[in-house]
């Protein structure tokens, strides 16, 4: 099978060079819609098998397709479909014996139906068997070391103490006839939803169907507190007779305060959660222990006066029922963020991913600290969900002109092999080229990477007109990959060059790279935009110089509001999801202290950079033709941010356009609505950049 896929990749580059001769297909909207979309793989006890989530995009409403297939992890069988049915799974967690794997699912038909916990015998063929029928629903099962019983998460009533409990309180809840919320602390929205009364909480039952869960924390004092919040993410001590959970006991301070995450230890036959990980200069989040037992590992973030941190991983002694030592920052010297990580079976190795330079790269390096070392270090592309395996990293990647699939990566040389094929029906044939690359150097001396995507069809010889896209965040990055809300294939389908820049404040580049931000909000990054634009037309002579655009979505929409405000070198703009005014986005967001800080001040008293840096000063200045987007339910940038710009866009009597998405939030994700969307992004910008045919 290993040989097979070598082969099929073989062939893949064989026929798209071969059909260079050929009419290609150009990216549409269907071609990078429709493509699969993996999950992480979730690799088995025995390393030697992964289960991935693989969902199969539709148009239709409720006609999306998504199961559990599983893959060996040497390559040796096709991958093959675990489940069948509409609905999707998440939270896949093995057995320690890995004879069955625990997941949630809807399976009910009913339109109420909440998510609840399967278990699937992976000894041989049969169905799910549902052991949870829990009011509020239950998510991300965690088997017990002995594999006896199952834990559980359940968004639930503070006031209710179990399933009997929460049930009635659901019923009351319904039979109210009321719609009002009722909030004494911020935040009181989260992205796109109102914050209600209930909070996660952890429960355990045995593994069966029919078995009671206990309510391990009602009542107790660190889920009464008004500043309670549970990321959960519980992991089983290895004695199993607790759990170690992410909380955090200050959400209600944070409109003028640090929300500080810790770790605490929640026993398995309930009692008060104690909080194991000490210190107001740090968060420890996502516990992992080592193998043997005798060592923890958290997601580390220090708290200092930067807003921008690199996440870490931290390293602690386990005593068996609490940590033994002081947390040990193993990743302190990488200056680079960890977007995920995994222990060795034998526990000598900790694998990760990282943001570098335009890709996500592997990384490796000794369980109990030591030097970071990169698996294959000039690959392209992005990696994710790193799993350790037998003998091999599994991890899903993807680039610029691969669309993702699972691979295995040799942890020796970093050699990368394909385990799965499931894009690769759809990649055939498809005008898709990989990105180029170039950096250049900034007015502020600073080096900044660039990609390029290319039009279908491509010719050196010919001029094709630049269009900038400006990637969100802001600390993030423009990847070497496509993308299914903001795909940059798509916009070069109409016969554009297509500009992608990581401007200061980008991640992959340092952590003192992303934190000249603070403080610079809008000013230098919308500075670089300009520069990038300029160093790609004298690098690259088929960049017509004269027709010139810009788009850009959240942090993206903020800077080509930006550049509305401090420039009229572009014929048009694309905006969605954009503040016009720092103070305005800050006092309706869901989340504004952190905005504060990266401001310096808060934004009463002396304007500053409130001020200055806000594109609604400057609108006498706007002259460019710009369409808005925005999602009705976008609590990130509130809806008023757009409609505000609107306002001065109207006024000035510019030439612009609005689309308000009513059932969307930050992003776009409806296929039809979606559709509509790049419909109306290509024909805005065919106006005013008229490519030639």
């Amino acid at each position: 099978m290993f040989i097979r896929f070598v082969v099929l990749t073989f062939l893949l580059m064989a026929s798209s060079l071969a059909a260079q001769s050929e009419a290609l297909r150009p990216v549409t909207h269907e071609e990078a819609w429709l493509m699969n979309r993996l999950g992480s793989p979730v690799v088995g006890p025995d390393g030697r098998r992964a289960v991935v989530s693989v969902t199969e995009p539709s148009y239709e409403e409720d006609g999306d397709v998504s199961d559990l297939w599983l893959i060996t992890v040497d390559g040796s069988q096709s991958p093959r479909r675990l489940t069948a049915t509409p609905s999707a799974e998440s939270g896949v967690d093995w057995r320690p014996d890995g004879g069955a794997i625990a997941f949630s699912a809807k399976r009910s038909e009913e339109e109420d139906a909440r998510a609840q916990v399967f278990v699937m015998d992976m000894t041989g063929p049969g169905e799910a068997v549902r052991i949870t029928d829990f009011p509020t629903g239950a998510a991300n099962p965690r088997w017990s070391p002995d594999g006896a019983r199952i834990a559980f998460e359940s968004e639930v009533w503070p006031d209710a103490e179990g399933a009997e409990a929460n049930a009635e309180r659901e019923k009351q809840d319904e039979e109210d006839g009321l719609n009002v919320s009722r909030y004494e602390h911020f935040p009181v929205r989260d992205f796109d939803k109102w914050r209600g009364e209930k909070h996660k909480r952890l429960f355990v039952q045995a593994a069966a169907a029919g078995a009671e869960p206990a309510d391990l924390m009602f009542g107790t004092e660190l889920v009464s507190g008004p500043g309670y919040e549970g990321a959960l993410e519980a992991a089983w001590t290895p004695d199993g007779e607790a759990l170690v959970i992410s909380a955090t006991e200050n959400l209600h301070q944070a409109a003028h305060s640090v929300v500080r995450e810790h770790l605490y230890r929640v026993p398995a036959d309930g009692g008060e959660p104690q909080r194991i990980t000490e210190g107001d200069d740090f968060n420890c989040t996502g516990a992992r222990f080592s193998p043997d037992g005798e060592a923890l590992y958290c997601s580390y973030e220090p708290i200092n006066d930067w807003v921008y941190n690199h996440d870490e991983i931290a390293r602690v002694e386990w005593g068996g029922d609490a940590v033994d030592g002081e947390l040990e920052v193993l990743t302190a010297d990488f200056d680079r963020s960890v977007a995920g990580f995994d222990v060795s079976p034998d526990g000598e190795t900790l694998y990760l991913a990282a943001a570098d330079e335009g890709r996500v790269r592997l990384f490796s390096l000794p369980a109990d600290g030591g030097e970071v070392r990169v698996l294959g270090g000039d690959s392209r592309g992005v990696y994710g969900g790193v799993q350790a395996g037998d003998g091999a990293v599994v991890a899903t990647w993807e680039s610029s002109a691969t669309p993702v699939e699972v691979v295995r990566v040799d942890p020796s040389g970093g050699q990368r092999s394909p385990l799965s094929e499931f894009n690769a029906e759809r990649l055939e044939g498809l005008d898709r080229p990989a990105f180029r690359e170039f950096w250049f150097t900034s007015g502020k001396g600073r080096r900044i990477h660039n990609w390029l995507a290319l039009p279908p069809a491509f010719d050196e010889a010919k001029e094709y007109p630049l269009v900038l896209f400006i990637h969100g965040g802001p600390f993030s990055s423009s990847l070497d990959a496509d993308h299914v809300r903001w795909s940059p294939h798509l916009l070069a389908s109409k016969g554009y060059v297509v500009l992608l820049t990581d401007y200061t404040g980008s991640v992959g580049y340092g952590a003192a790279f992303s934190r000249n931000i603070e403080g610079d909000p809008l000013a230098t990054p919308g500075e670089e935009l300009v520069e990038a634009a300029d160093a790609a037309i004298e690098r690259f002579d088929f960049i017509d110089a004269e027709r010139q655009a810009a788009t850009g979505a959240s942090y993206g929409g903020h800077l080509v509001n930006w550049l509305l405000a401090t420039t009229d070198r572009f014929d048009a703009l694309v905006g969605h999801a954009g503040l016009i005014d720092l103070e305005g986005q800050w006092a309706t967001s869901d989340v504004i202290y952190h905005r504060e800080r990266m401001n310096g001040a808060a934004p009463w008293g002396e304007g500053g950079v409130w001020e200055e840096q806000s594109p609604s000063t400057y609108a006498e200045n706007f002259s460019t033709p710009t369409m808005l987007t925005i999602g009705e339910g976008d609590y990130r940038v509130p809806l008023n941010q757009t409609l505000a710009a609107w306002s001065y866009l109207q006024r000035m009597q510019v030439p612009s356009r609005l689309l308000v998405f009513h059932d969307a939030n930050h992003w776009i994700m409806n296929g039809k609505e979606a559709r509509y969307f790049w419909d109306e992004v290509h024909a805005w910008l065919a106006e005013y950049l008229q490519p030639q045919a």
